[in-house]
């Protein structure tokens, strides 16, 4: 089965937010038929309500690979590259392999 990323509303916000393609890998995965209903961000502080925590403050940044705007849970230094979920896990799925230096 072949995936796409595919662009959701939120059921809570009403802002729009992509279903990766590694997301959608996850849920077939788990065997998870049913599609998520609300953005990460209305995910994590559902989550948080029930468990009785504090939703952790989110912070937009723009994506190092594709450019998209996208928030993350920590407050970049920009000492690191920054991604969006989708190319987070792109890049994990598939580690760089440093280049052997010529000359050796």
């Amino acid at each position: 089965m072949t995936f796409e990323n595919k662009q959701l509303t939120c059921l809570n916000c009403q802002r729009d937010f992509l279903f990766t393609v590694g997301e959608q890998e996850f849920f077939a995965l788990k065997q998870l038929i049913n599609v998520p209903k609300r953005c990460p961000d209305c995910r994590a502080a559902v989550k948080a309500r029930r468990e009785g925590r504090t939703p952790p403050t989110m912070y937009e940044v723009t994506c190092e690979a594709c450019g998209q705007q996208a928030q993350v849970a920590f407050k970049p230094t920009g000492k690191s590259p920054v991604y969006c979920t989708g190319c987070f896990h792109t890049k994990r799925q598939k580690p760089e392999v440093p280049q052997a230096s010529e000359g050796m």
